[in-house]
């Protein structure tokens, strides 16, 4: 039997759940999650959230700070919404009960410093801010009746009017998805749909994304009509620990905010030759002279020395990333541990306005798996978690005052046919082109770009995905193919995306267009033909 709300919002992160607490309590929410609600980007968010609270700070310069670091792609009046309206948000999560750091015996918030800010501003729960926040809104989100919660559901396409058929404006109507736990596809009908699916990390081979960041929600968006934004800007965290069991694990910026800095493994500094701001550069130029380095002299890896800092200011300050590098072996205050870059955030996405809607009537976009404006051509270091919750907000404030679309009833939608589709005993296939897919993005789409390698890599794509597609419709869906398809078409979107901007910006670096160009001083946007 499908299932009717008046809002369905995918994706559980910190935008899913501010929305879904900031609607009326007279709309009936579902909040679909792939995984469990404690499970995603934003639950493993070490630095924190910015915004403005130290007295010599100011809106003006977090505003500057973001405009500069966004490369002249940045919508200026989102910037400054989104920064006006941060003090605000933090003061309604602590409300709730979240617990951010305090400065040793004082009420006064302890504000972090990371690079490309002018000022303290990053408001932290130690190292653990994400996980803090998460735990606090699934809370609150389970304490209310007309909150739906459903676990382990993998949202598989998005039901609109013009993939069906119909005539007139596209609009979206719902989703299908498939239960995890049971394995059947059910169809959920909302009013409203939001995506709130977070990035694409698991794209690339090397990430501090969890494994379920494969480009769910823009996928979808685009095979429904979309407009697809600025995916070329993808941000490279410059410090996940080299270690072969370390998993995605991210090194936060916030202890070179503190003083770390970076080493060649003969224990030589090698920041000062890239940028007068040394380590506290912004990420797109500290992870491109860490990859430089690497390259250039063969290393597998370089060093984060903090040791001056001291094991009680570490533990006080890192708990979690000192005790779990203690847990591979390295004592951050004995000797400095050996970090690489890894990709960690999509700037572009899912292209919205200033309140989360995108070009399909009654689609909103919200977190990572958009494109607002806020980011541009690179993020501020925390400016991610803001924006989570920002437009979770601007979209509740949207849908209060102007209220949902009428529920599509579903009379001529099909339920989900399963055709001839049979079981597949080829798993192996699945892995194999997921593997592929992973390094030709780090091989050719990574860090450092050319347009012979990106040329190379759409042309591999493209037969990855026919690959892909015939397996897609011959076998009965799995979340392992799910995925797969859904990095599959985002990798290529990124590739396609990458190849039009001809020039050096922000987070995208080409050898053949080493300098920026005015010509291109304009979003890259890409929408399917329906």
């Amino acid at each position: 039997m499908p299932k009717y709300f008046d809002v369905l919002i995918i994706g559980g992160g910190v935008a899913g759940l501010t929305l879904a607490l900031r609607l009326d309590r007279k709309y009936d929410i579902s909040v679909i999650c792939k995984s469990s609600i404690y499970e995603s980007a934003s639950s493993v968010a070490q630095g924190g959230i910015a915004a403005v609270f130290d007295r010599e700070d100011s809106f003006e310069d977090h505003i500057r700070d973001t405009l500069r670091a966004g490369e002249g792609l940045s919508d200026e009046k989102v910037v400054r919404m989104c920064i006006q309206k941060g003090p605000t948000l933090i003061r309604w999560l602590e409300s709730l009960g979240v617990e951010f750091s305090r400065k040793e015996n004082s009420e006064e918030l302890d504000l972090g410093l990371e690079g490309g800010h002018s000022h303290r501003r990053i408001v932290h729960a130690k190292d653990i801010s994400g996980k803090e926040v998460i735990r606090v809104l699934a809370r609150e989100c389970l304490k209310k009746e007309n909150i739906h919660l459903f676990e382990h559901h993998f949202a598989v396409d998005l039901i609109s009017t013009s993939k069906l058929g119909f005539s007139g404006r596209n609009r979206v109507l719902g989703v299908y998805v498939l239960n995890l736990k049971s394995g059947e596809i059910e169809t959920f009908f909302g009013g409203n749909v939001v995506l709130a699916t977070g990035g694409a990390g698991k794209t690339y081979l090397y990430t501090s994304n969890p494994d379920i960041s494969t480009g769910d929600g823009i996928a979808m968006a685009y095979r429904s009509g979309a407009v697809i934004e600025n995916l070329e800007f993808v941000q490279f965290h410059p410090t996940c620990l080299y270690h072969p069991e370390a998993k995605s694990f991210l090194i936060s910026e916030a202890l070179r905010g503190e003083g770390g800095r970076l080493l060649r493994p003969d224990g030589s500094p090698f920041m000062h030759i890239y940028h007068a701001r040394k380590e506290l550069a912004p990420r797109d130029i500290v992870a491109r002279s860490i990859d430089f380095e690497m390259k250039k002299n063969g290393f597998d890896y370089v060093l984060l020395d903090v040791t001056h800092l001291g094991s009680e200011f570490l533990m006080r300050r890192f708990p979690s990333i000192y005790q779990k590098c203690l847990e591979y072996g390295f004592d951050l205050a004995v000797r400095p541990i050996p970090v690489v870059p890894a990709a960690h955030y999509f700037c572009g996405g899912v292209k919205t306005d200033i309140f989360g809607k995108t070009n399909i009537e009654g689609l909103f976009a919200i977190g990572e798996v958009a494109s607002t404006g806020l980011h541009g051509a690179n993020r501020l270091a925390s400016n991610s978690l803001l924006e989570g919750l920002v437009f979770g907000d601007q979209v509740a404030t949207y849908v209060n005052n102007k209220g949902v679309l009428e529920k599509y009833s579903g009379k001529r939608i099909p339920d989900w046919d399963a055709g001839d589709a049979v079981d597949s005993d080829e798993a192996v296939v699945v892995s194999q082109n997921w593997d592929e897919i992973r390094r030709l993005m780090w091989n050719y789409v990574g860090i450092v770009r050319s347009n012979k390698r990106l040329k190379r890599a759409l042309r591999r794509i493209n037969l990855l995905k026919s690959e892909i597609n015939e397996y897609y419709w011959n076998f009965k869906i799995t979340k392992d193919l799910l995925e797969l398809r859904n990095i599959a078409l985002v990798s290529e979107l990124v590739i396609r995306s990458a190849i039009t901007r001809k020039e050096s910006r922000g987070l995208h670096y080409t050898i053949d267009y080493p300098f920026k160009s005015e010509k291109f001083a304009k979003p890259t946007r890409i929408k399917r033909r329906l």
